[in-house]
């Protein structure tokens, strides 16, 4: 059974291997490649969305089902890759940090989101006076590696109040396919399921 951290991996691994299709010399094969990546992206998403239609449509459980999806980690990352997450970005964002909180606590730190304008994300990382250069490391690692969990379909993420930056490896799931968030419209069907896991928040 693939786990949320190996799931996590092939994704990456996946966008390493889409932004590969373009080292290929051949125009008309490159296009080809490419255009089986994304019949394979559409048939896999239109699946998806009528199953979600589907449950959607079941009534009051069919929500529940929904919300409960969402938050599983591993669905939550396949349901984002495709555009059918019931909750928009900030809010997977903002449950990520305060979700971490005692966790970073306990090292001595603190994550506030400052903002969550389009795909960039800026959160502000505070760490204790005392604290040495590897637990701001070990914070900044943790800090990461969360929000990458919960929004996987961010176009970048600025962190503030950190002195030496770690660069990052992550491939947003934006970039598998060369694509821009404004290509990802919502259809009405995902406007629904938006609207159920907002009625769900409140």
């Amino acid at each position: 059974m693939v786990d949320e951290k190996d799931f996590q991996q092939r994704v990456q691994k996946i966008g390493g291997l889409v932004n590969d299709l373009e080292t290929i010399a051949d125009p008309a094969s490159r296009a080809a490649a490419k255009e089986l990546v994304q019949l394979l992206m559409d048939l896999h998403g239109t699946g998806l969305e009528r199953i979600l239609e589907i449950v959607f449509q079941s009534g009051d459980g069919g929500n529940s089902v929904i919300d409960e999806l969402g938050g599983d980690p591993l669905v939550s990352s396949l349901l984002i890759l495709y555009g059918l997450h019931p909750d928009e970005l900030p809010t997977r964002v903002e449950r990520k940090v305060k979700e971490i909180g005692s966790k970073l606590h306990k090292m001595g730190a603190a994550a506030q989101v400052v903002s969550v304008h389009g795909g960039e994300v800026r959160l502000r990382l505070t760490v204790e006076g005392h604290a040495c250069g590897s637990t701001s490391r070990t914070v900044q690692a943790t800090v990461e590696e969360a929000i990458y969990e919960a929004a996987p379909d961010l176009t970048s993420l600025v962190i503030e109040g950190l002195e030496e930056p770690i660069a990052s490896g992550f491939v947003g799931v934006e970039m598998l396919l060369g694509q821009s968030p404004s290509l990802h419209q919502p259809s009405p069907a995902q406007e629904s399921l938006q609207a159920a896991g907002s009625d769900g928040m409140d």
